[in-house]
């Protein structure tokens, strides 16, 4: 059962307040009114004559009870009368004020909720949106109960930006400055292995090197990009996402016996950073590459517009993967079954970096698993 929103419900409540109010107002003057008028005439001739002194003198005992029991008739049925059109006058009168008064407490009631609906309103653009921590509500008007609320919120909000924004900045300053020894360790290898004289030693102990040197400077690459697809996008231009996926697709390297891999481009144009989405594109395609294990194996990269949003949608057969445990892959540094990344296939970062671009651009990411094992990713984001 739908409720009532929180306008409706105080509309309610005014209106049943002043229906009440007007319900006792009109009985207590009922009341009143009946007290004031009853038997304003006496029960006896000599009560008469005062009114009609000279008629009730010519009239006898019988004569004047015949009178007395006709005013007294007479009476009641104004009384009866008067009390009637209070009922009714009063009622018809109190409904049609009732409405009246409902209608101004809907507006009223409006009018004090259009703060909450401003708070409800910026609450919704940083939810959804994901990139709106810079954003306040900046409440005006005086410094009441719901002030003190749109204040709060702004505060909660400035302290979460500064956390947000000072992760961001170690991540990618730590980052930056762990590249630096990494090219020094690159350099001072390949000039051992290359000089004259090395022995054979030298050299697969330097290769061997250079490849955990490699490794670590994937990961800081996968670290800086995962950072900057944190901030939001600022530079934007318009972008095909099925041109993206035919650059991604000619630059992949699939080995003899590989998988097969199929394309299904229609255009699917958006507004965003043509790198982030290059780079989201690229690990979809990567990730599903690296984890076709078996032979006989299958990608397939699909573009176009779906509900009014452009999608690109990558399936891939592998490894069974368990319902429950898909939104593991979305988490840095972590594989399947809560497994942290070790030494080896990667690091775990391209399907963390995959989600962070697509809410950068204000989009969405869902995988879900295939039937006889695979996955299949949909990224869906605003077409421009």
């Amino acid at each position: 059962m739908k409720r009532f929103s929180l306008r409706a419900r105080l509309t309610l409540i005014y209106g049943g307040l002043f229906l009440v109010a007007g319900l006792v107002l009109l009985a207590v003057t009922y009341v009143l009114v009946e007290q004031r008028t009853a038997q304003p005439f006496g029960v006896a001739l000599r009560d008469v004559k005062p009114i009609i002194p000279e008629a009730a003198t010519k009239l006898s005992g019988h004569e004047a009870e015949q009178l007395r029991l006709i005013v007294n008739k007479a009476q009641d049925d104004a009384r009866e009368q008067t009390l009637y059109s209070l009922l009714t006058q009063g009622g018809i009168a109190l409904g049609l004020v009732s409405v009246v008064a409902i209608a101004f407490g809907w507006l009223i009631a409006g009018r004090a909720l259009q703060p909450l609906h401003q708070i409800t309103g910026t609450a919704r653009r940083i939810a959804v949106g994901g990139r709106g921590l810079h954003e306040r509500i900046s409440l005006p008007g005086p410094h009441d109960e719901v002030r003190e609320l749109a204040d709060t919120f702004d505060e909660m909000l400035e302290r979460l930006d500064r956390s947000f924004d000072g992760q961001r900045r170690f991540v990618a300053n730590a980052s930056h400055e762990l590249r630096t020894p990494l090219a020094l360790n690159r350099s001072l290898i390949e000039l051992a292995v290359t000089r004259t004289g090395a022995s054979e030693d030298v050299r697969r102990l330097g290769e061997s090197l250079l490849a955990v040197n490699e490794r670590h400077e994937r990961l800081i690459d996968g670290l800086l990009t995962l950072a900057d697809s944190e901030n939001e996008v600022t530079a934007r231009s318009r972008v095909d996402l099925a041109d993206l996926a035919d650059h991604v697709l000619d630059q992949a390297v699939v080995g003899a016996g590989g998988p097969t891999v199929t394309r299904e481009l229609a255009p699917a144009l958006v507004h965003g950073d043509p790198v982030l989405l290059e780079r989201l594109t690229t690990n979809l395609v990567e990730n599903a590459l690296r984890h076709n294990v078996s032979s006989g194996g299958w990608v397939r990269v699909s573009t176009g517009l779906r509900d009014g949003r452009s999608t690109l949608v990558v399936r891939n057969t592998g490894p069974v993967v368990p319902g429950y445990d898909v939104e593991t892959i979305f988490e840095p540094f972590r594989r399947l079954s809560g497994e942290r990344v070790g030494g080896g296939r990667g690091f775990g970062l391209g399907l963390s970096i995959v989600r962070a671009v697509a809410r950068a651009h204000g989009g969405t990411v869902t995988a879900r698993p295939r039937d006889g094992g695979g996955l299949e990713v949909t990224v869906s984001l605003p077409t421009a």
